[in-house]
């Protein structure tokens, strides 16, 4: 469930060929070892395990991949790699059942990927992208509830809500009012349909995103739970990394970022402090120190190279000796679409 970069370069350019994004970085951040065991939570096409695997001689690898096409278009890499690879078909935020199912654990490192591959943009029958008019899709395991699904079923409060949430989308509640109306008619199937509409309640800027960008992006992540995989993704990383073992985590846009950036923080140590309103909370033991202060960005060079690139950010830390903790009730409410709210003008 790779991204290689921008969601507005995605949407709206010319189709990408598929580029590693912070290749070199994420491999320094890694440091592969000989004889290593290592995870790559979001195959895609593998250029991050291709990359690891040939970093650290003797090395095994896990790619996980909840889209069954990338598990089929890896077989090559399999074969090349001569039993040092194995793929398996399944989410990333199942990373430690998967890594116990093969007797891969403990991990020396995990690297995550996060979003949607150039790849599934780029299939117009997948319907992830409105550069194509396809079926309203966007399902990267091919199971369960549609994008379509989503548009035609639900309520108009949450529609507005996941809109705004995960697309952080201003028009929020004009955009489900229109869905709503236009559903009256007849169902949105198709992402021109749904792009047109919500193109004439957005107003687009002059040579920026398509005014729906935030709307299928928002989608997206409710139809395939990405923020509640990322949760559990984090929290299964910390209970099969090893001391010394290393989790490299790659977002794109601020709702994934602000998820990895709070779970580093919080399980390095960085408690808020309290207040006479909010006592202090007594400092849990951590389970992990920072690899680097902060999120590390693509150079100029990568951003000019590789415009989806831009948008991305690198986080990375290193697991001590600490037990691991309980599923962090802050994060996975991060991940959750709060309950429609009373209505407002938008």
């Amino acid at each position: 469930m790779t991204d290689h970069g921008d969601r507005r370069g995605a949407a709206v350019g010319e189709p990408a060929r598929h580029v590693p994004v912070l290749l070199t970085e994420v491999l320094e951040a890694l440091a592969p070892q000989p004889r290593g065991r290592y995870l790559d939570g979001t195959f895609g096409a593998g250029g991050y395990t291709k990359a690891i695997l040939e970093a650290a001689p003797d090395a095994i690898l896990l790619g996980l991949d909840r889209d069954p096409t990338a598990i089929a278009s890896g077989a090559d890499l399999v074969a090349a790699m001569a039993g040092r690879l194995t793929l398996s078909q399944a989410c990333f935020g199942e990373l430690a059942e998967e890594a116990e199912r093969f007797k891969m654990t403990p991990l020396d490192g995990v690297v995550l990927d996060i979003g949607v591959s150039s790849m599934q943009l780029d299939q117009a029958e997948r319907g992830f992208s409105f550069r194509f008019d396809g079926p309203l899709d966007m399902r990267m395991s091919g199971q369960g509830q549609s994008a379509a699904d989503i548009v035609n079923e639900a309520e108009e409060g949450l529609l507005a809500n996941i809109f705004y949430h995960y697309g952080e989308e201003r028009r929020s509640r004009a955009v489900a009012r229109a869905v709503v109306e236009a559903r009256r008619k007849a169902p949105l199937t198709t992402t021109k349909q749904l792009a047109d509409l919500v193109a004439g309640i957005v107003r687009g800027e002059p040579g920026g995103a398509h005014p729906a960008t935030r709307v299928f992006q928002a989608l997206r992540i409710a139809v395939n739970d990405e923020l509640g995989e990322l949760v559990r993704a984090l929290h299964a990383a910390e209970a099969v990394l090893k001391p010394g073992g290393r989790l490299v985590v790659v977002t794109f846009h601020s709702l994934e970022d602000r998820i990895v950036k709070q779970f580093f923080a919080e399980r390095s140590g960085r408690v808020p402090a309290g207040s006479r309103h909010a006592p202090a909370v007594a400092a849990a033991q951590p389970t992990f120190r920072l690899i680097a202060k902060g999120a590390v960005a693509p150079s100029e060079a990568e951003m000019r190279a590789n415009p989806r690139a831009r948008s991305a950010k690198l986080r990375a830390a290193e697991r001590n000796e600490a037990p691991a903790r309980h599923a962090d009730a802050g994060l996975v409410a991060l991940s959750i679409v709060p309950d429609p709210q009373p209505r407002r003008r938008s």
